[in-house]
């Protein structure tokens, strides 16, 4: 089952370049104005489709994707907790 409101990734790496094309398709499309004109305007949906709508979306989808298996949400009674995964990765050696 999946979450409808994750912007998560499948992987931080992945996540990044997302962002890079995003970020960078956009401030492409501000930056080529005054070479190709209006024309350049045209990145701009490419920069948002790789964004998934919005920047705030994909610095949300960032910090869901980096704490994907570390937090965990439970709800219950009308109340929800953050708390940490059940699982342990291994011991901490000191």
């Amino acid at each position: 089952m999946t979450d409808d409101r994750s912007f998560a990734s499948a992987s931080v790496a992945r996540h990044l370049a997302r962002g890079l094309v995003g970020f960078g398709t956009l401030i492409g499309a501000i930056a080529l104005m005054p070479v190709f004109g209006a024309f350049s305007l045209l990145l701009a949906p490419a920069g948002l489709l790789a964004l998934r709508g919005c920047p705030t979306c994909w610095a949300i989808g960032l910090m869901q994707t980096v704490s994907r298996g570390r937090l965990q949400s439970s709800c219950g009674d009308g109340q929800c907790q953050l708390t940490g995964a059940d699982h342990v990765h291994g011991p901490v050696s000191r």
